[in-house]
């Protein structure tokens, strides 16, 4: 997609812009919902993305165009008032969390974006955006930051001004994410290591379900706090800094300490998911590809039944490719209630299951499901 918000700057502004960078989106292959109870997570980025192209105004007018939001025309704020309840929100998020870490931003700028992630997706588009207008602001303003800083500020951006509690996960996976490799990140310390995905003999395939979620306005902060909960309960018997911290014989021991059995589940499913992910870490590490698939069907199990962030059509394609040959594992991938699967599946099958799984999603809910066949890509750089 490279050369798309070059050009399209150009053509919206009328001159040429100074800085030009790409941002991926993430699947998540395992370890959902565990990176805001302090447990690990195991993503990688895609080749999917958003790129955008920005330059330095002499006044105090920050201006934002979206090629994906293209009926909104260009969105125009001044750098004392930086709010908009519409997509421009999350970079006006992010410059708003750069100004709270101590980053003046002490003159206006005109910004293009550009992307091929599906919305509402559960690729994390809005990670990709928050990493890549940080990426922006670092070299426009000449900020001395990190690539692990801009994927805390989108985080913290995320959490302060979308009022979404997210983990890091996603922020993470853009802005450190490895070509070919998946990252395995300890979201308590940020602590990370990276797993080579074998791309020769296996496919990393995605199918989208084509139901949106909206995360500020679903669940999502609702099981945050039903941790919290669990966590609070568990912690006048046993002291731990997080649900993850827990091994599964411990949780076994402590668990009827949680006083209310719907959080008593959010918090099984934490403890358990980050084993799951530990161990499908190591099994791709070992090239247990059956084994990682194993997991990878267990996840989903649990995010259906005890964690609740599932949904019929996410069910239905995580079965369906259980059921289907050459498929190794597959499951929900990202916040929940709609949004993605991923599937793990051998090379030679990839073709056929794409054209298999979308026949029978169609015939089950009469509308059709986008299958995308990605690569695990790098994190956010410079063009």
């Amino acid at each position: 997609m490279r050369g798309g918000a070059a050009k399209l700057f150009r053509d919206i502004y009328g001159y040429e812009y100074s800085v030009y960078a790409f941002a991926p989106g993430r699947v998540n292959l395992i370890g959902e919902h565990t990176d805001y109870n302090g447990g690990f997570v195991f993503p990688c980025a895609l080749n999917l993305g958003i790129e955008g192209a920005a330059r330095l105004r002499n006044d105090n007018i920050l201006r934002f165009y979206s090629a994906n939001f293209p009926d909104d025309g260009i969105i125009q704020v001044e750098t004392a008032s930086l709010r908009n309840g519409g997509w421009a929100a999350y970079p006006l998020a992010v410059i708003s969390a750069f100004s709270a870490m101590g980053y003046n931003i002490n003159s206006g700028a005109d910004f293009v974006f550009r992307g091929n992630l599906p919305d509402g997706s559960g690729l994390s588009s809005s990670a990709a955006l928050e990493v890549l207008t940080g990426l922006l602001l670092r070299e426009l303003y000449g900020f001395s930051v990190t690539a692990q800083e801009l994927a805390v500020f989108g985080q913290f951006a995320e959490n302060r001004f979308i009022g979404v509690n997210c983990g890091v996960m996603d922020q993470f996976a853009s802005a450190m994410g490895k070509k070919g490799s998946a990252v395995l990140l300890n979201s308590s310390t940020l602590s990370y290591s990276y797993a080579p995905l074998d791309s020769v003999n296996t496919a990393l395939v995605l199918v989208n379900s084509g139901v949106k979620h909206s995360l500020a306005s679903s669940a999502y902060n609702d099981r945050r706090r039903e941790c919290e909960s669990a966590l609070a309960d568990i912690n006048g018997v046993k002291k731990t800094p997080s649900l993850c911290a827990l091994g599964a014989e411990e949780f076994e021991m402590y668990k009827d300490a949680v006083k209310s059995p719907v959080c008593r589940k959010r918090a099984k499913h934490a403890v358990y998911e980050n084993q799951r992910t530990i161990d499908a870490a190591q099994a791709l590490k070992n090239g247990d590809l059956k084994g990682f698939g194993r997991l990878m069907n267990e996840s989903h199990l649990s995010l259906q039944n005890d964690y609740e962030v599932s949904c019929a059509e996410l069910d239905f394609l995580a079965r369906s490719a259980w059921e289907t040959t050459g498929v190794y594992g597959a499951r929900m991938t990202g916040g929940g209630f709609g949004g993605c699967t991923v599937n793990l599946v051998k090379k030679e099958f990839a073709e056929s299951f794409a054209v298999d799984i979308k026949q029978k999603y169609k015939e089950k809910f009469g509308t059709e499901a986008s299958v995308y066949a990605v690569e695990p890509g790098c994190g956010a750089h410079l063009y």
